[in-house]
């Protein structure tokens, strides 16, 4: 399979449902590219919390699924992106169970844990952008 002959899919975060259908989305990609159903799982787990994170603290961005390769390892790459109010301190938002909505608070420490890659950027008053990576598991088998 060539990843190149692959586009990404972006999917507009504005409603609820948006986030099924994201989460949708990453596990039939994941699916299709080989993925075991674990990690489809931590794929589709991963999508659901970015997602929801748009919809609930920006209320409207967008979720990028693109096929990677890298020295023959094919990858899932996820990129959410808001202009919503960005997070004033990332360090804590990145703490196993801090919530400012009143939820578990395992979102983006969940994610960064279920994911091979993390990076996230945000500024106050601009927005946020999480961009994580999830390796084939044949990655993880040589």
């Amino acid at each position: 399979m060539v990843v190149a002959d692959y586009s990404p899919e972006t999917i507009n975060i504005e409603q609820e449902s948006d986030i099924v259908t994201a989460r949708q989305v990453g596990r039939n990609m994941s699916k299709l590219f080989g993925f075991g159903t674990i990690t489809q799982s931590r794929i589709a787990t991963s999508i659901s919390e970015l997602a929801r994170n748009i919809y609930l603290y920006a209320g409207r961005g967008t979720i990028t699924i693109s096929p990677i390769e890298r020295e023959g390892v094919i990858g899932l790459q996820i990129t959410a992106n808001d202009s919503g109010p960005g997070i004033p301190d990332i360090r804590q938002a990145l703490d196993d169970g801090y919530s400012t909505s009143g939820a578990l608070g395992a979102g983006l420490p969940g994610v960064r844990r279920m994911m091979d890659e993390f990076e996230i950027h945000s500024t106050l008053g601009e927005g946020t952008r999480v961009v994580v990576v999830k390796w084939s598991d044949q990655a993880k088998e040589e």
